[in-house]
């Protein structure tokens, strides 16, 4: 199944680009190869030009303590594990302190780093990081993959809380839903949202056997999907056939 999530306001699309490039990070990072690594280096750019937001570390510590209110509300209620509970109020608080530790904004210490600063000025300009023009950045890529590994974890090390921090409440928020079964008809589907609820987060599973693509839009009253397909003529048409897949609105 192909998963794709469709966020209803901004703040969310800003940790959904932030997880995606923390899990590319991750990806990275591990490997050997110089060009794996630069790639690497260049997303910790993109990290910080994305947490570079002014308010972005003051919302995600606003909404882990929101979280843990929400939580605490639980203690003594029977069917919940008391166990289970603590260990994710814990894990919230250990994210809220690491984050609120850290002076300015996520990355903001590597802006002190004149070498890496001399790197993102020219990762930019196409093709601007040649052996010509930054050979100190030149050599280093033919130092040991073990060398480079150490210093990109080094560097990736300032961003671990808020990367920790995006990972559990977006965790949190796709497990606040529940997964149904929809039909399009004609390619066509569309829901009433019910009132008193702020979905923030929709998440739809359709088989890629099908080979359809799914464009969602949405609001706080009412979401859509259109089935569309690529034709030979590389563009996409819409799907005049009945297709079922899986929707699941997190509030």
């Amino acid at each position: 199944m192909i998963l794709y999530e469709y966020p209803f306001n901004e703040r969310l699309r800003t940790y959904l680009r932030l997880e995606q490039l923390f899990r590319r990070l991750g990806e990275l990072i591990p490997r050997a190869h110089p060009l794996d690594h630069h790639f690497a280096l260049v997303t910790i750019f993109e990290i910080m030009d994305v947490a570079a937001r002014a308010d972005l570390k003051a919302d995600v510590l606003k909404d882990i303590e929101k979280h843990k209110h929400q939580l605490d509300a639980y203690r003594g209620n029977p069917s919940i594990s008391e166990a289970a509970l603590n260990a994710v109020i814990g894990q919230l608080d250990r994210c809220f302190a690491a984050l609120n530790a850290q002076a300015g904004k996520s990355g903001h210490a590597l802006t002190e780093n004149d070498w890496l600063m001399s790197i993102r000025s020219r990762v930019g300009i196409p093709g601007g990081t040649c052996g010509f023009d930054l050979p100190a950045y030149y050599a280093w890529q033919h130092k040991e993959p073990e060398t480079r590994q150490r210093a990109l974890e080094d560097w990736a090390s300032t961003l671990a809380p808020l990367a920790e921090s995006i990972y559990v409440l977006l965790k949190l928020l796709r497990d606040s839903g529940v997964p149904q079964k929809v039909a399009a008809e004609r390619g066509q589907f569309q829901q009433n949202l019910p009132q008193g609820r702020t979905f923030q987060l929709l998440r739809l599973r359709i088989d890629p056997a099908l080979d359809l693509i799914p464009e969602i839009s949405g609001n706080r009253l009412i979401v859509s999907v259109r089935l569309m397909r690529l034709g030979d003529d590389t563009r996409l048409h819409a799907c005049a056939e009945d297709a079922a897949f899986e929707l699941t609105l997190c509030a």
